[in-house]
């Protein structure tokens, strides 16, 4: 009876058990090979909605050129920062409407985004 008992936990693995050993000698085990340095999916998610909210704003919120100031000036299009000044060789107007823009379009955001809060959490505002 004992030996059909032992004979069936015999394939078990545990994940602390060695399953081979790296370059310099050590042994790896289940657990390191299973182990995952990257993000925690629950966060990618998040972060993956939050940026669909944002570009879902910043087309519903602001003006074609509002746009795409914002868009260049934080890289929301390239991935490259652009200055105000170069935006505004590129548009052909001054750095300091630029701003202006950036400004007005900034606040406008910031507005939808309490909005869209107090929709979401009426009870802690």
């Amino acid at each position: 009876m004992h030996l059909r008992a032992t004979k069936k936990h015999n394939s078990d693995v545990s994940i602390h058990d060695s399953i081979g050993s790296d370059k310099e000698g050590n042994s790896i085990t289940l657990e390191d090979r299973l182990a995952d340095d990257s993000e925690n999916l629950p966060d990618i998610v998040a972060l993956k909605i939050q940026v669909k909210f944002l570009y879902d704003r910043l087309r519903d919120t602001l003006t074609k050129r509002e746009r795409e100031i914002v868009e260049m000036r934080y890289g929301l299009r390239s991935g490259k920062e652009v200055t105000q000044r170069e935006i505004g060789e590129m548009l052909n107007i001054s750095r300091s409407y630029v701003s202006r823009i950036e400004k007005k379009a900034l606040e406008k955001l910031l507005d939808e985004f309490k909005k869209s809060e107090e929709k979401a959490c009426p009870q802690y505002n």
